[in-house]
């Protein structure tokens, strides 16, 4: 009878959990094995990035396409049945599953998140396919018609892409909500996390089902409705219209629209009611935090007068603190995925602080009694601190340094980095862009376009937006603004944000930020660079930052009914007069330099060895630990597996210090955690070579022993282990594995003198 305990993990899974799986009805179409559900957190120091470790479901089980029903995770015989349950636990909770099976080759642990309860049950006796969506079906208690709906598929073809876990989560939770019934759904998914897709996918499988037939879907941009079209919803090409000039052709079935197209002038007819309140049966608001949950507001008139449709607001910030709260209107969110989840997963860009603090700012200004400006304005008395730096005052020299600060990050992240400069108006995003250009002049001598401003006002600037967001054009690179480009635009490479404006808003910083958070590691953008002169990222601490959202009740009204459509450059003209001074000498006294930490709030400035160093204490709290389970293990590799799942990452540590360039694993290891010397491979080998490990051998078996040491040498420990190492160069010269190991008297001898020469190997520590 096989020794189950001499099986590693995948031979478990190979011999015993695979061919139960199928027995029960399992088919291979309906398993996924190893199933990376997320990419892994990038880390990066300087210019250097690597990934963490992905989170990976062993077994996932599918109901259908884009349902998965179930999770299993194996663990080896030398484990407990329910030595992979918590973990199996953990993965069904953030994939939304109901059902987490544990293995260990003898019997399956079964949790099941309906219930509460745990089973054990033996290996001829897993559930089929149709007993857990039985269960599952009686649990949601689901009509036939409600199925119908839920079972309707995805959109599909050569071009399309298979959804992200969440976004798989968000998309089937959403349609479930509809089929049971419910008339307003909010989606909270951060920027760049595929709202817009998500959208898609629940329009088309509602629209294919015969559910909703007549469909809007809702933005407040005009770039967003050409995005929307021309990428996500292009399937929808011959059914689908752009709403023009408040014109609603009755001919189409799927209606894209700006909010202000609808609603008419104050006194005139609104657009929306030359169609009946009926006409529309779904309605999508895009980034509904912008207004749309004001009782006054342009978008609120036009989903109260088609109240009877269903209608889903998505947002990428579910509470604001101005009044506009959209959980009043559409409740509580039925899922949400943050921008911290987002980043852990490997999904979006982690970022970089540079907190710029100007001696002028820390210490605020008086003028002089009957002190004029620069165009001689007599300069009101008053002090005047941060937050009036660019609205009511704003000082020459500190433009200057900010602007001579930007192009010195420039230099050193990469000049044709996509940048985009927040300031506090119009007046000085001009500005600003003036001293780019100046400053930066060799490049706008090879294109004009290097740096621009992109306003609400300003028509050139504008008309240059596709190119600032196209990945493949290099100009505009650097672009000045003041609030156009805070929402809504989707710059896929921008690399660098730059802050210099009072940022209030919880809703705004995050939008901010959000313009920079996508990853495109294909064009070199692994992460992103914040240059904050204001010290707005003060606000990744404030609990709202990432945290759950909670209903409150408004307490601000809109300050004035609605006239217009207006861009979000354009500010109320007030008569007050902006002082330009000259000002004295003005420094950055301080520059704090930080990373966002695993938990979403606080910023660490901990480098990628000290990171290491405390993830393997994590695991092994001394020297003395490290070593003894590294001795015993049958497998290194399982040893650095288990790291691995730690993010440690050796390679990454390996390239960062040239002193480790030729270090075995277990001297890297020793090295960071436990300030060892770190010894090469070749040390190691030479060491076993003037032993007098080899002496108890001769001939042929001696050769294929110091050739297994010369690789181990030449390529590590990890190399050394594979199991097909006796079929390459050069032991294949020698014979077929099975003639090599009888050259030992058969493979348990062999295996023993093969722990030896490990054993010898790392016979001294250091």
């Amino acid at each position: 009878m096989e020794n189950k305990k001499k099986l590693s993990e995948e031979d478990i899974k190979a011999r015993y959990i695979t061919p139960a799986l199928n027995k029960a009805g399992w088919e291979n179409d309906k398993i996924r094995m190893e199933y990376s559900f997320t990419d892994g957190r990038i880390i990066f120091e300087g210019d250097e990035h690597v990934r963490k470790a992905s989170l990976r479901a062993d077994y996932l089980l599918f109901d259908r396409s884009n349902y998965p029903i179930a999770i299993v995770e194996a663990k080896d015989n030398n484990k407990p049945v329910g030595g992979g349950m918590q973990q199996a636990i953990k993965y069904a909770e953030i994939l939304d599953l109901m059902f987490a099976y544990s293995s260990n080759g003898d019997a399956f642990l079964e949790h099941d998140f309906i219930t509460g309860k745990e089973k054990k049950l033996s290996l001829d006796k897993f559930p089929s396919p149709d007993n857990l969506k039985k269960r599952l079906k009686d649990s949601e208690g689901l009509t036939p018609q409600e199925e119908e709906i839920i079972n309707t598929s995805y959109f599909s073809d050569s071009y399309s892409f298979e959804p992200r876990y969440y976004q798989r989560i968000a998309i089937n939770r959403t349609i479930q909500a509809i089929a049971k019934g419910q008339q307003r759904i909010l989606l909270v998914m951060a920027t760049g996390t595929g709202k817009t897709y998500t959208a898609f996918q629940i329009i088309y499988r509602l629209h294919k089902s015969g559910t909703k037939k007549k469909i809007l879907y809702l933005a407040d941009r005009n770039i967003l409705i050409d995005q929307t079209m021309n990428q996500d919803f292009r399937p929808f090409k011959k059914v689908m219209t752009k709403v023009q000039g408040g014109n609603i052709d009755s001919a189409f079935e799927i209606y894209m629209a700006l909010y202000h197209q609808l609603v008419g002038q104050e006194g005139e007819t609104n657009p929306f009611e030359q169609v009946q309140p009926e006409f529309f049966d779904l309605i999508v608001v895009d980034e509904c935090h912008r207004g749309s949950a004001r009782d006054d507001s342009a978008w609120r008139k036009v989903l109260e007068y088609f109240k009877s449709a269903t209608q889903i607001g998505m947002t990428a910030t579910p509470k604001v603190a101005d009044g506009a709260n959209n959980l009043d209107y559409f409740n509580e969110p039925i899922y949400t995925y943050s921008l911290l989840q987002g980043i852990n997963d490997g999904f979006l860009a982690p970022f970089r602080v540079t907190n710029c603090f100007i001696d002028l700012d820390l210490k605020g200004f008086t003028p002089e009694e009957d002190e004029c400006d620069i165009n001689d304005n007599v300069i009101q008395q008053k002090y005047y601190q941060q937050k009036d730096y660019g609205k009511d005052i704003t000082f020459l020299k500190r433009r200057y340094l900010v602007a001579y600060r930007i192009t010195k990050m420039l230099k050193y992240i990469g000049r044709m980095t996509k940048t985009i400069v927040f300031c506090t108006d119009i007046d000085e995003a001009e500005a600003m862009r003036s001293l780019l250009t100046t400053m930066n002049a060799d490049l706008c001598k090879k294109d004009s376009r290097y740096v621009m401003r992109i306003t609400g006002d300003e028509n050139e600037g504008k008309k240059q937006l596709d190119n600032f967001i196209d990945v493949d054009q290099p100009y505009p690179t650097v672009v000045t603004t003041s609030e156009l480009l805070a929402t809504g635009v989707d710059c896929k490479t921008c690399g660098l944000i730059v802050i210099d404006k009072e940022i209030d808003s919880m809703t705004e910083f995050k939008q901010i930020i959000g313009r920079g958070t996508r990853l495109r590691t294909d064009k070199g953008k692994w992460h992103l660079e914040i240059l904050d002169f204001r010290n707005a990222t003060k606000k990744f601490k404030d609990p709202d930052f990432d945290g759950e959202p909670e209903s409150f009740e408004n307490k601000i009204k809109s300050d004035h009914p609605y006239k217009k459509p207006a861009s979000p450059d354009d500010h109320l003209k007030e008569d007050h007069i902006k002082y330009v001074v000259n000002g004295d000498s003005v420094n950055i006294t301080t520059e704090i330099v930080s990373i966002l930490d695993d938990d979403g709030k606080t910023m660490k400035t901990e480098n990628l060895i000290t990171y290491t160093k405390k993830q393997i204490c994590k695991r092994y709290a001394t020297l003395e630990d490290f070593v003894k389970n590294w001795t015993e293990a049958e497998k290194k590799k399982a040893i650095v597996d288990e790291l691995h799942e730690y993010n440690v990452l050796i390679e990454a540590v390996r390239k960062k210090n040239p002193i480790l360039e030729n270090a075995d694993i277990f001297d890297i290891i020793c090295h960071v955690a436990y300030d060892r010397p770190a010894i090469s491979r070749q040390r190691r080998a030479e060491n076993v070579r003037n032993s007098d490990y080899f002496s108890k051998y001769e001939g042929t078996a001696k050769e294929i022993l110091e050739s297994l040491l010369d690789k181990y040498a030449e390529h590590g420990i990890i190399n050394l282990e594979d199991v097909n190492i006796l079929d390459t160069s050069p032991f294949d010269s020698f014979g077929k594995p099975q003639r090599i190991m009888k050259l030992f008297g058969g493979p348990e001898n062999f295996e023993q003198a093969f722990r030896e020469l490990e054993n010898e190997i790392y016979k001294n520590i250091a």
